[in-house]
Parts: structure tokens; sequence; C-alpha cells
């Protein structure tokens, strides 16, 4: 197929409509460019549960190998169970997913030895370039030596470095619902979990990529519905959803509220900040809550605050020496987790925090969760830097605001915040604002939205 990778290749990872955006043979020459712009001689890749996926992951792993390169399947796995043998087994790593997206769409996460990252800055670019060439010039010449393709089994050595960082054995029984969406929790979950302290009611746990429940994104609040009425119909503790591959899990409490990941974010920096004697950098990107930094300082931890993407967390983790950082989004990154993100050792925390004290979890996360948020809000603009400009204008004349330009545009007082920035990819500008109080993030959220769809 001939093949549009501006619409394929995004900033940090490949993902678009199987089989119209691309195809099997397409991904044997993201294989084959994968080990030339990494240079490796071995490599591990894995996949979720989407229809495409087997055969995408296979084709992968034939033009890698068709380079010299050994590869290892570890097969169904969660993204960040492939990040964790990224680490263990140190080798680059290839993950077949296209995350919450439906289920025609798929793509691949990939990262260096030591889950390290790959974006467009660091080498997701010259992968593309390699693939338009051969997609039009034809596919490279392979190796004198074929690598060997060999399967490995990583969910009890995922299950079991992930519950040494966390010390469960203590706790109180809790019940807890977990909704997998129809996505990999329902593989990892029954596995960590194992042997807990914990009533497991699980939610969806078949695997199927058709998604025939709900979407298996949990940051839209319809798809934390079903999970909120059995928290409730159970009397539950808790609950817990994962996304399609499991790399993000959200909260809702024992009354089926939802618990902002800016408190679980705090809620982890507290924890990992005694683990660690109370020092130790806690990184979060600008559009989590006041409340972050402030727990991060209260505890001795030094906040230190980023651009939005993952990309930028890992690379200020690995610079800082950062011990644990959170985003707006619930994707948690872990010093013990190689820098990488994984929902799954956020939840151990948060059931270890639950488990080790007698209140419920609304009481708990009340101290992490101090001021009102508005959520992100999206709007659909003709001109992203009309509108931008044009808050500028209202509030930069004010005394009583400060602005910066580190992700978009921030405009803070002494009693809100909000931040505006572009979609990369979309014609949108998305909003996040904050107050003290609900009337006044109202009027905030109001106002700021009144310029933004003028």
């Amino acid at each position: 197929m001939v093949a549009d990778l501006s619409q394929l290749v995004k900033a940090y990872d490949v993902r678009g409509v199987v089989p119209d955006q691309w195809d099997e043979t397409l991904a044997e020459l993201f294989g084959a460019a994968f080990v030339r712009v990494t240079g490796a001689t071995a490599i591990v890749t894995g996949h979720d549960m989407r229809p495409s996926s087997p055969g995408l992951s296979a084709a992968f792993a034939r033009g890698a190998a068709a380079q010299g390169v050994d590869v290892t399947e570890i097969g169904l796995c969660s993204t960040d169970q492939l990040y964790y043998a990224s680490g263990a087994l140190d080798l680059p790593g290839a993950m077949f997913t296209a995350s919450h997206n439906p289920a025609q769409y798929n793509g691949i996460k990939l990262c260096r030895a030591g889950a390290a990252p790959v974006g467009q800055d660091t080498g997701l670019s010259e992968i593309r370039e390699l693939v338009e060439r051969w997609s039009d010039e034809g596919a490279p010449a392979p190796a004198a030596t074929t690598g060997t393709i060999t399967q490995r089994e990583s969910l009890s050595d995922y299950a079991a470095h992930l519950r040494s960082l966390v010390d469960l054995t203590s706790i109180r029984h809790l019940k807890v619902v977990v909704d997998a969406g129809n996505g990999m929790g329902g593989h990892t979950v029954p596995t960590v979990f194992s042997g807990l302290p914990l009533d497991l009611v699980p939610m969806y746990f078949e695997l199927d990529g058709t998604f025939p429940n709900h979407e298996a994104n949990p940051l839209d609040p319809a798809n934390l519905v079903d999970l909120q009425h059995r928290v409730r119909a159970e009397s539950a503790d808790l609950g817990i959803a994962f996304d399609g591959d499991a790399d993000r899990c959200f909260v809702v409490d024992e009354q089926g509220d939802p618990v902002s990941p800016s408190a679980i974010t705090a809620l982890v920096a507290s924890r990992e900040l005694a683990r660690h004697g109370g020092k130790g950098t806690i990184i979060h990107n600008l559009i989590t809550s006041w409340s972050v930094p402030e727990v991060v300082k209260e505890n001795g931890g030094t906040p230190v605050r980023t651009r939005v993407g993952h990309s930028f967390i890992k690379a200020e983790m690995a610079k800082s020496g950062a011990i644990f950082g959170g985003e707006h989004s619930a994707h948690y990154y872990f010093a013990d987790f190689w820098n990488a993100d994984t929902g799954m050792l956020a939840a151990l925390h948060v059931l270890a925090a639950l488990g080790g004290q007698e209140g419920p979890l609304s009481s708990l996360v009340s101290q992490y969760d101090r001021y009102v948020g508005s959520g992100e809000i999206n709007s659909t603009v003709a001109d992203q830097a009309d509108r931008l400009a044009a808050i500028r204008e209202t509030y930069g004349t004010r005394d009583d605001v400060t602005l910066d330009d580190l992700d978009g545009l921030t405009i803070t007082s002494a009693d809100w915040w909000f931040n505006v920035r572009p979609s990369n990819t979309e014609p949108l500008l998305r909003l996040n604002a904050e107050a003290r109080d609900e009337q006044t993030m109202t009027k905030v959220r109001d106002e700021v939205l009144g310029i933004i769809r003028a």
C-alpha cells in the first residue's frame, strides 16, 4: 500500500485505521526501520487484544528479524508490561496497541532499551523517513543471517516486580470493583491481584478488541457509569477502571464518585516521598491541581512543573532524578519502573493507602483534593493563534495575574488559574481551569470559553 505517514506517525507513537491507513506489509517495514534507527541487536515485542494486533506484531517481528535482529515476543500484554520487559531485559521494545481508540485503530508504542521513549525528536521521525522510502522503493535488503523469533512469558515476573515495590501484606480486607473495559486489564489484574486480601469484583475482563460494552477510555465520564453503579450496588470500598492497554488507571470512591488524577498523583507522591525518607523530586504537568505541588512540599519533596505529554515527563524525570511523576490524564511514572508509566503500580499504591487505615476512600483523598477544577474542555476553533492572542489581550494588562507560555498560555491569580493550549493534531483549544471554590471556577471557565468561542 502507498501510505500517508503524515497521518499515521504521531508525535509519540504510530496510530491509524487498519487496513485503510496501514497493514502488515507496512508493519514489517516499521520493524526493519526500528532496528536500523536504534542500532539494536535484539528487541522485545508485545500486543494487545485487538483483532489486528497479533498479525501486525508478527509482521513487525519478521521485518526486524530479516535485518539480523533477535526478537523476543511476549505476546498478549499491557503497555506497562511491555515497558517492564524492555527494562528487565534491557532491550528496545515495540507495543502494538491503539490504547483507548475504537476497534478499527491500531498502533505502535516504541521505546529504546530500559523503556526510554521514542518520539519525533528521539528517533520516530527517522523511522518514518525510512518507512516512506522503502514503501516507495521496496523493502531493504535482508541481513546475511536472519535473526531468531522466540516467545517468552513475562506476566508473572511483571506482577512480582510491581508487588515488590508496594507492601500490601498487612492491609485490611478490601472489596474492589475493577472495570477492564474488555482491555488488557482483564489479562494483568488477575495475576497482579492474586493472593492479596482483596474481594475482587471483575467487570468486562473478557479480552475483546471490539469493545462491546463501552469504549476503554475512562477519561470520558460516560465510560465510568457502569463502574460507578457497580461500586454502589456491591457496597465496595472503591472502583478502578483501566484503559484499553491498561497503562492508565482511574479511581472512584466508595460512593461511586470519581477521584481526580491530581488527587491520586498527590497521594502517591506522598507515599513515594515517605519511602525515600521525605526527600525527592516529583514531576507534575502544568494541568495538575495546585494540590500536587502543595502536598509535595508538605512532605519534604521538590515539585517540578512540566509540559503535558509523556516524553516531556520522562525526559524531566531522567534529567532531575525524580522518584515519581503524574499527569492529569491518569498517567503515573515511577523511577522504580524505568521512569515509565504504569497505572497498575498507581492502583497498588491506592489499595495500600486505603487498606492501611480505617476510613473510607472519600475521606482519605479529601486531603489531596483541595480545589475545584473544570476538567479539560475542548473547543473547535478556526484559528488557534487568534483566540490565544485574544485571551492574552484580555488578561495581559491586569496587575493581579501572571502569564506564562510553558505549554499554551497559563494565566494565574491568587484564587484561580487556567491554561489554554492548542491541539497538535486537530483545530482545537483545550481549556483547564481551577479555583478555590465552585463559583469562582465557573465564572473564570465561562469567561474564557466566551473568548475562545467568540
